[in-house]
């Protein structure tokens, strides 16, 4: 009977083994897939952290660099001619210019022939038109916009002695020449005396010559200057002491 007995006990206890490793490994892997399950779901974290992170960078809106201040150009009546001229034969084929003129601003003095703003004024004789165009390099509040500026076209009367057309290759003689000119015959004097005295000039046809010429003005205006030399734009030679 007890031969029975431990018989039937020996499959129970392998059966109860079988089942304790059984139950082990199922709980392994258990802990096996709680564990992946973890390591997943904190990747899937760190991804929408960092997603998140990105989409609310740029959200944000982009910081501008303030644009710098741009100081004044000054250049030449020949260069600021040609921009004007070009300007002016796309209004007419056929426009000529009659005057030249720098403009006095605060950008500079124009003692070595250069401003920020220049004026052109042309004509169109088979329009009987005239039309004016403004160079302007200047930095000076209230001053023309950069670059070339056109005028108001009005009429023109080709017989006005004071607005006579000239072709521009008789202008060969450029503003920063025009003034070494000046300074030779009285211009020199004014500057020791006021260095601060600004320069300006005006280009245009004298009809009773027949030359084109340059008037080098030492003050801020015309009418008021303390001395006004003529120089022939053609040649560069001095022409006579205006005022």
């Amino acid at each position: 009977m007890k031969t029975a007995c431990l018989a039937h006990s020996q499959p129970a206890t392998a059966s109860a083994e079988t089942s304790g490793m059984f139950f082990s490994r199922s709980g392994d892997r258990k802990g096996v897939q709680l564990g992946i399950m973890y390591a997943w779901f904190s990747a899937v974290l760190i991804l929408l952290l960092l997603l998140t992170g990105c989409s609310s960078e740029s959200s944000k809106p982009a910081e501008t660099a303030k644009p710098e201040a741009k100081g004044p150009e000054l250049i030449t009546a020949r260069s600021a001619f040609q921009k004007l001229y070009v300007a002016a034969r796309g209004w007419n084929q056929d426009a000529k210019p009659y005057r030249l003129e720098s403009t006095v601003t605060s950008d500079g003095n124009g003692q070595d022939g250069k401003w920020a703003v220049w004026r052109g004024s042309f004509a169109s004789p088979a329009q009987r038109s005239e039309k004016s165009y403004t160079w302007s390099g200047s930095a000076v509040d209230g001053a023309p916009a950069r670059g070339v500026n056109p005028g108001i076209e009005d009429g023109y009367s080709p017989t006005n002695s004071s607005t006579q057309v000239f072709d521009m290759a008789f202008l060969k003689i450029d503003s920063d020449q025009a003034f070494a000119t000046a300074q030779k015959h009285g211009g020199d004097k004014i500057l020791e005396k006021e260095p601060t005295t600004p320069v300006f000039y005006v280009c245009d046809w004298n009809h009773n010559t027949n030359e084109l010429i340059w008037h080098v003005i030492y003050g801020a205006a015309r009418d008021s200057a303390k001395l006004t030399v003529a120089v022939n734009a053609s040649t560069g030679e001095f022409v006579r002491v205006e005022k």
